[in-house]
């Protein structure tokens, strides 16, 4: 389907297809800025900018092999991977889909913030080098991992960072560098043992000791956590209507960091309009 065909769906429709719904718009008004600035605009491409931008965001959104994608266009195989490297080069420089960053949480100084954290794991093909570093003891497979700061009340994600399969969440937590307003409550999930001593007013659900049971206040405390920290379940799976974060990764890691960020920045901007 090219664009004047998907120009006519209902916004619903458009949503479902690509994923994103006035961030369209955006997108076509960066790239169509960024070609005015060629000093020689060379051989007219194939596809119309908006085609280029719907062709990458059904690669994102379906990850697919280029190979099928060029099927599909009528184009080479070697011409999808050069247009989607582009447009996601183009996007991510423009700071438009700028995610807040570690300095807005570390800056905040408004009382009663609250965030959750927690990190989202992406299986990927098992790696001819390294193998143990990319391994999760947890998913029993090769992952990438991506840790998600998401402000509790709005759903806006502050910050991602990547790591890989065998790093603890805490550890990652850790090496991002990641700090806190004084006032910023922040909750996570159990992996996060031991962050009230980085951040004072941090909360997890209570862990059960070996051979004994939660008590019905603990069982209470820990579904009042959750019902707070849910917001972060719910973010993952809008992220992962993306494919390429849901289904194994089969490029490579370097880039993976890039595509996480920017469909992060395509989320907050149509969550904000």
């Amino acid at each position: 389907m090219k664009y004047w065909q998907a120009k006519k769906l209902k916004q619903t429709e458009f949503k479902r297809l690509t994923g994103v719904k006035k961030t369209f718009s955006l997108m076509v008004r960066i790239i169509k800025a960024k070609d005015q600035e060629k000093k020689k605009p060379g051989r007219k491409p194939k596809l119309i900018i908006e085609d280029q931008i719907l062709m990458t965001l059904q690669y994102l959104r379906e990850y697919r092999t280029y190979y099928h994608i060029g099927k599909d266009w009528k184009i080479s195989e070697s011409s999808v991977c050069r247009i989607i490297h582009k447009i996601e080069n183009v996007l991510i420089k423009s700071r438009q889909f700028r995610l807040p960053g570690k300095k807005a949480l570390w800056q905040s100084s408004s009382d009663g913030e609250l965030v959750v954290m927690d990190v989202m794991e992406s299986q990927i093909e098992r790696p001819k080098k390294r193998q143990k570093q990319f391994y999760s003891g947890k998913q029993k497979e090769h992952t990438l991992k991506t840790q998600l700061v998401i402000q509790q009340k709005t759903g806006q994600i502050m910050c991602l960072l990547n790591g890989k399969g065998k790093t603890h969440d805490f550890k990652l937590f850790k090496n991002s560098g990641v700090k806190f307003g004084t006032l910023m409550k922040v909750i996570a999930d159990k992996g996060y043992q031991g962050i009230a001593k980085i951040h004072r007013l941090s909360e997890t659900p209570i862990k059960k000791k070996k051979g004994k049971k939660l008590t019905k206040e603990e069982k209470k405390y820990n579904r009042q956590l959750n019902r707070l920290r849910i917001t972060v379940e719910h973010i993952n799976r809008r992220l992962k209507i993306f494919k390429i974060l849901s289904y194994p990764y089969r490029n490579r890691g370097k880039r993976f960091g890039l595509r996480a960020n920017l469909i992060a920045g395509l989320h907050n901007y149509d969550l904000a309009n």
